[in-house]
């Protein structure tokens, strides 16, 4: 930070980064996309692991929402891709005309493919490394994510479609929460500063237990290597497909599309104005 820099940015300058780090993210290479993708899936597993470290040794629930966010925090402050805050970032610069349509569903597909690599990958490190290779069943650790697992996906299937429409729900109250983490990483311009503005909606949307779908993808195949009476299917249909919904419609139109519209967005009188001849514009003035 320069001297004399002030370390706060006004809610308009944090729109503004957002919408040229999002013109960034849609021009990235389907490699990128999916090492940066894998990354942050497994530095997010990292978290909820460590969530489920602190749970198994009787400490509250609270205190998991209070270190989940360094997961967060890592991931972006590395650059790296996560699906549920592009889902936010890449609509708000679709309707700003900095990308296309095929751009922003290009890049949501292949991070939602990487995130979902990478968790799963570190759910069957972890896996293997709390049971020693299935030698035990994990003991405290096990027990927590074969509990977790069951109430994501059989609390919700018991109440068919009721249940259905929960998990979506809660994906939208995730996500609210997530999508102002991710905006609020623009709001500093210390290290420091983005971690702690990050840190305040992340441990928010933790402690109320609402449904983040690339945490999904590590606690629950978690949960099923080490034993949980569930199947892929019942996943996909009872939890992954209706978090991931919610959390699609909090990112894109309660944070990314309200914050362009309001810090953003250009009357029509003024676009016409940019887009006229400068002499023109000069002599209206004059």
């Amino acid at each position: 930070m320069r001297k004399g820099q002030m370390d706060y940015v006004s809610p308009a300058e944090v729109v503004s980064d957002a919408l040229r780090a999002a013109e960034k993210k849609a021009g990235l290479s389907v490699r990128d996309l999916l090492i940066r993708g894998s990354l942050a899936g497994v530095l997010l597993g990292y978290a909820t692991s460590l969530v489920f470290v602190a749970l198994s040794q009787g400490l509250p629930p609270i205190v998991g929402a209070l270190i989940f966010p360094v997961g967060f925090a890592m991931l972006v402050l590395l650059g790296l891709e996560l699906a549920t805050g592009n889902f936010a970032l890449l609509p708000a610069a679709r309707l700003d005309g900095r990308i296309s349509s095929g751009a922003m569903l290009r890049n949501w597909a292949w991070v939602y493919v990487g995130n979902l690599l990478g968790s799963a990958f570190y759910a069957l490190l972890f896996y293997i490394a709390i049971t020693n290779f299935g030698a035990n069943n994990g003991g405290a650790l096990g027990d927590q994510l074969r509990q977790i697992a069951q109430k994501k996906i059989l609390a919700y299937a018991a109440l068919g479609a009721g249940g259905w429409g929960t998990a979506f729900i809660k994906g939208i109250l995730c996500n609210w929460m997530v999508t102002v983490g991710t905006m609020l990483a623009f709001a500093s311009r210390s290290t420091a500063g983005k971690i702690l503005a990050m840190w305040l909606p992340i441990t928010t949307f933790f402690a109320h237990g609402y449904e983040h779908s690339i945490v999904n993808m590590f606690a629950i195949p978690a949960g099923m290597f080490l034993g949980a009476p569930v199947s892929t299917a019942q996943w996909w249909l009872w939890n992954q497909v209706p978090v991931t919904l919610g959390n699609i419609v909090a990112g894109a139109l309660f944070t990314g599309i309200a914050l362009w519209l309001t810090y953003a967005r250009r009357p029509a009188q003024a676009v016409r104005e940019s887009e006229a001849p400068a002499d023109a514009v000069l002599a209206k003035a004059g």
